[in-house]
């Protein structure tokens, strides 16, 4: 059931909205049907009633000799009048049908009929009325009194006239047409056509800044310098689009004191360092000096990878159109060149909107990871269904699975010392991670079946960002 209902909060309002109006849509057209056909049966009453009154008038004004004829002219087939010394086989009062006491004392109000000359009645209840007689929910003021006339489908009527001889009536009212005709279906159709209009137009108004809201949600988790989000619409949502912006303000100006801070201590710690290098090389022993200016250097090079980190977090390169199989293949021929085993298998063009120099930096993490640890590095790229996906394999023995994803922290390594023959500070793959997260993407790693490390970047083609994995 639940993967027919919308997931979306407009489908969801819409949803909602669009049941609550179809309901009481079709509540309102029964009631309104309904009543409709308790006012056309109270009318037609009423209409029978004055009519047998009428002719019971004119019959009884016409000469003895003439009456047989008015009455003969008077009977048709569905108003059927006769003129007889007994009345038909008719119940004096036929008390189970309101309708039937109704008529009887509008004939006798009506013709002034004394107690010895009363009227018998007749009536055979009517269908199932919705609201039961005289209770139609709509009692306007020409509807007033009509009611009771509206409970019957089948009358009878014997009137005494003066001479003793009886006037008799029987007729019935007509069955109801179809309670839908084609003109109110027609009617009602446009005006479902009209609110389902409106109610898409009204929901979409009021759920779109929340649209908005989302896609700056994901951009700002791309980039913290994106432009603000327009502060805009009703008064909640101006409010939160205000309260992003300033949350928006207050990250930027974290990550940039977080840079100025790790400059400053950038600095001021490499000023003592060269005081100890100058001083170390004044040590006489030559095995005690090269290991003094060896933690020197190696320190050095943690500050500046500290400080390359957290550049990179903050940098704000603008994005390009940029061929990605040609940016790889130069990361690949500088490696190269250089004298490092890396390789690229051949691939076509993929053109993707990116931080170009971002993205080769993080690439080239891979690739350098990949020959330190794992002997050799061979990088691909393919555009899948969804996503542009790189890999980078090496022929190392691979990372144990509890720690593929810690190594993705900072300064953390698998080995437990930081040795100077494989270099590094444990900042490699974290920077190439951040990078990959600021375009929207997803760093993982994992151990190939055949031995070595993958190590893949997956960019989304619709720029939303994916889920992390380890």
């Amino acid at each position: 059931m639940n993967q027919f209902f919308p997931r979306s909060l407009f489908g969801q309002t819409l949803l909602v909205l669009l049941a609550g109006l179809i309901v009481s849509h079709a509540a309102g057209s029964w009631i309104y049907t309904a009543d409709r056909e308790q006012a056309v049966r109270a009318v037609g009453g009423f209409a029978t009633a004055q009519r047998i009154a009428n002719l019971t008038r004119l019959v009884e004004d016409m000469p003895r000799e003439a009456r047989q004829r008015i009455v003969a002219a008077l009977s048709d087939q569905s108003f059927r009048v006769s003129l007889a010394a007994q009345p038909t086989a008719v119940q004096a009062v036929n008390d189970d049908v309101p309708a039937a006491r109704a008529i009887r004392d509008f004939l006798v109000d009506q013709l002034s009929l004394g107690p010895a000359r009363q009227p018998r009645v007749s009536a055979s209840a009517a269908e199932g009325p919705p609201f039961g007689p005289g209770r139609m929910m709509g009692h306007g003021p020409m509807m007033r009194g009509f009611g009771a006339f509206a409970g019957f489908r089948d009358l009878q009527v014997s009137i005494p006239l003066a001479d003793g001889s009886w006037l008799s009536f029987a007729t019935a009212l007509p069955a109801g047409g179809p309670a839908f005709s084609a003109q109110f279906l027609l009617s009602m159709g446009i005006m479902a056509l009209i609110i389902v209009a409106v109610s898409v137009w009204a929901v979409r108004r009021v759920t779109a800044p929340l649209a908005s809201l989302a896609t700056a949600a994901e951009r700002l988790g791309q980039d913290v310098n994106a432009p603000p989000l327009p502060e805009t619409g009703t008064t909640e949502t101006r409010q939160a689009a205000r309260a992003f912006n300033d949350m928006q303000m207050r990250l930027r100006r974290l990550i940039e004191n977080r840079t100025r801070l790790l400059a400053a201590i950038s600095h001021d710690l490499r000023t003592p360092l060269t005081l100890l290098r100058l001083r170390a090389e004044t040590v006489e022993n030559a095995q005690e000096r090269d290991k003094m200016l060896g933690t020197i250097t190696e320190m050095d090079s943690l500050i500046g990878a500290t400080l390359q980190f957290a550049r990179e977090e903050s940098a704000s390169e603008p994005r390009r159109p940029t061929d990605l199989a040609s940016l790889l293949q130069s990361a690949v021929d500088e490696m190269s060149d250089a004298g490092l085993p890396v390789r690229m298998e051949s691939a076509e063009p993929v053109v993707y909107e990116c931080q170009p120099a971002a993205l080769k930096r993080a690439v080239r993490n891979l690739l350098d990871n990949a020959v330190k640890y794992g002997k050799a590095g061979t990088a691909r790229i393919r555009r899948a269904s969804r996503a542009i996906e790189i890999c980078v394999d090496d022929e190392g023995p691979g990372i144990p699975p509890s720690e593929l994803a810690r190594v993705l922290e900072p300064f953390y390594r698998v080995e437990e010392s930081r040795s100077r023959e494989t270099g590094g500070v444990g900042l490699g793959l974290a920077i190439a991670q951040s990078i990959v997260q600021a375009h929207g993407g997803v760093l993982t790693l994992s151990n190939r079946e055949t031995g070595g490390l993958r190590a893949m970047i997956t960019l989304p083609l619709s720029g939303k960002p994916q889920s992390t994995a380890g």
